[in-house]
């Protein structure tokens, strides 16, 4: 199944109570096609508790994935700004990841071989260390044997 197929059958479902479950949102949202997945995303840390002092089940919102877009736009239609335990929903349809649209995921932009090829050149090139003391660069005014008396204090 295509990703672009799939977020159109994929409906969000915002604001659920802590008590709502995949049972309790399968019975609610079958009566408008037939679903092929619900799910209730783990809260993201396990640190927070709520008033009870219990660790909240899941983040307070849910997906609905249903066979057909149809379906899923007539639960969109019927149950947005809907109660369900208490609490009023906010459906529409699912909008997929910002992060999915980068293929690397949170890597560093250095780690690709491309970039580093593009804007990296060998130490002695660039003029590292070496480099500058390979080419016998005189030192400006008050930065005079700095390197130098670094070095001696280092060996003493």
């Amino acid at each position: 199944m295509e990703e672009g197929t799939k977020s159109k059958k994929t409906v969000f479902v915002g604001g659920i109570s802590d008590d709502t479950d995949e049972t309790t949102l399968y019975e609610n949202f079958s009566t408008f096609g037939d679903i092929l997945e619900v799910q209730l995303p783990p809260p993201a840390t396990q640190h927070y508790q709520n008033q009870s002092g219990t660790a909240p089940k899941h983040r307070g919102f849910a997906f609905v994935t249903f066979s057909s877009s149809a379906d899923a736009q007539d639960a969109i239609d019927n149950m947005d700004m809907n109660e369900l335990k208490g609490r009023v929903l906010k459906v529409n349809l699912a909008r997929p990841m910002k992060a999915a649209l980068n293929p690397q995921g949170n890597r560093a932009i250095w780690e690709s071989e491309e970039w580093l090829q593009e804007h990296v050149k060998p130490l002695a090139q660039s003029g590292g260390v070496q480099g500058r003391h390979a080419k016998g660069t005189e030192p400006e005014d008050g930065e005079e044997n700095k390197s130098d008396n670094e070095n001696d204090a280092m060996e003493e």
